[in-house]
């Protein structure tokens, strides 16, 4: 793969500042946040008026902790524009989840929020080692969902040619990489196998083709992924996060050179580990929930978000800003079979072993008399393999997962293609069972 180390002076100079010179930044930022969203923002007032607390109480970063949560619920009860601090008419871009769970989150910007967040994801793609003039496709979804506008115009602000194709298609996708030759592409890891099947469905080879950088984000992935995309399409796999309550894309990623955790964009956003039962802060180093207050939002500030991912805080290293671990998982993803805790990223990576199995999987969840039971959805890796090799590769997916994970689970390996696919974010399990 080619070196994409960054070159003298393609650094901001506060991706290396010191930390004393980041903390200052911080601290500055954090105080105009939280008297942002105290005097405009009736939510903030009323919620920081119920827990005691004022702006003028953050003498010192650690001070935070003193203020209240903010959790997804906020943003549904304040539907749609209930979150904002800035009047309508100041409002540039609306984005909202999917709401497939209730109402959907919706979160707004102002012109400056937007060329912050174009600001971020430029950074980012640039740490995954895009520069600019190069061509970019972007096969995130465009709409309501902040992936695709969000890496669009950050790309543009790089000074990249950007192929706004979306998601869906995959033959067209496969088909514009192959004409177009882009040196970028930006999409959900779970889809770019999606890709890489069409690729070879085609007889093509991916290795042959012009990416020399995939930006990944959107779902949790793992390592494993990583190592088999960049050895199909000889590439660098980079990830990128982001979260649209927060402002979408572009809060944190690796830097192509190092590949060894996200760093967080601390001159605009200021992350915390909590305890995810008892909500105290953990020092860095220490695994919890992710939690982040942001410092430069005009239209809809965040204070302590709480996220739900779960991961660890961790020095800087190519970069002077802090990193964060790749995402484990999600406290409100995790399941709890027979007392003990899986996330899909683990049960992901065993199916990764199995030579015999494609990497696309999907997890159901089943009540079997009166316990929880769990069946994994896989799919032979060759269309050709007869019933004896797929009852081995069961066989060797169920005896990983309990040796691993220390589970018991029924293993389905259907023909390739028999696993849904996805277009965006990849729905990793299905709950079927009875609704109590």
């Amino acid at each position: 793969m080619e070196d994409l180390s960054p070159r003298p002076g393609d650094l901001e100079p506060i991706e290396a500042a010191s930390r004393d010179e980041i903390n200052a930044l911080q601290l500055e930022r954090m105080r105009w946040s939280l008297g942002h969203a105290y005097e405009n923002s009736p939510f903030y007032r009323k919620r920081f008026d119920e827990k005691g607390v004022h702006p003028s109480d953050l003498r010192e970063l650690k001070d935070l902790a003193k203020f209240p949560f903010t959790v997804k619920k906020d943003l549904r009860d304040n539907y749609p524009f209930g979150m904002y601090a800035v009047p309508m008419d100041r409002i540039a871009r609306v984005h909202a989840s999917s709401g497939t769970t209730g109402k959907p989150t919706v979160v707004g910007y102002t012109k400056g929020d937007v060329d912050i967040w174009a600001t971020v994801v430029a950074r980012s793609i640039r740490a995954s080692g895009g520069r600019p003039g190069d061509l970019l496709h972007c096969a995130y979804g465009y709409g309501l969902f902040t992936g695709g506008l969000g890496a669009h115009y950050g790309a543009e602000k790089l000074g990249c040619t950007v192929v706004p194709v979306s998601g869906g298609m995959t033959e067209r996708q496969v088909t514009l990489i192959t004409d177009f030759k882009p040196r970028i592409i930006m999409v959900t890891p779970s889809y770019m196998l999606s890709i890489l099947d069409e690729f070879r469905r085609q007889g093509l080879d991916p290795a042959a083709c012009s990416l020399a950088v995939g930006i990944f984000g959107a779902e949790p992935w793992t390592n494993s992924v990583r190592e088999e995309i960049e050895r199909t399409f000889d590439m660098h796999a980079v990830d990128i996060y982001g979260l649209s309550e927060i402002i979408g894309p572009g809060v944190a990623n690796e830097c192509v050179e190092t590949k060894d955790g996200l760093h967080v964009w601390e001159d605009h956003f200021y992350p915390e580990i909590i305890d995810p039962e008892t909500g105290e802060p953990l020092p860095d180093g220490e695994y919890g929930e992710l939690v982040f207050t942001s410092l430069t939002k005009e239209a809809q500030p965040m204070v302590r978000y709480r996220t739900r991912d779960l991961t660890r805080i961790l020095p800087g290293t190519a970069r002077s800003m802090r990193r964060i671990e790749k995402i484990t998982g999600r406290s409100d993803d995790m399941m709890i079979l027979r007392g003990v805790n899986v996330f899909p990223t683990q049960i992901e990576e065993q199916v990764l072993k199995c030579s015999g199995l494609a990497p696309h999987f999907q997890i159901e969840l089943v009540r079997e008399g009166r316990m929880d039971a769990m069946i994994v959805h896989v799919e032979a890796s060759e269309i050709s393999a007869g019933e004896e090799a797929r009852q081995a590769s069961a066989r060797e997916l169920a005896h990983h997962i309990k040796s691993v994970i220390g589970i018991s689970t029924k293993i389905d390996v259907g023909e390739p293609g028999a696993v849904e696919r996805s277009l965006g974010k990849a729905r990793r399990v299905v709950d079927n069972r009875p609704k109590e």
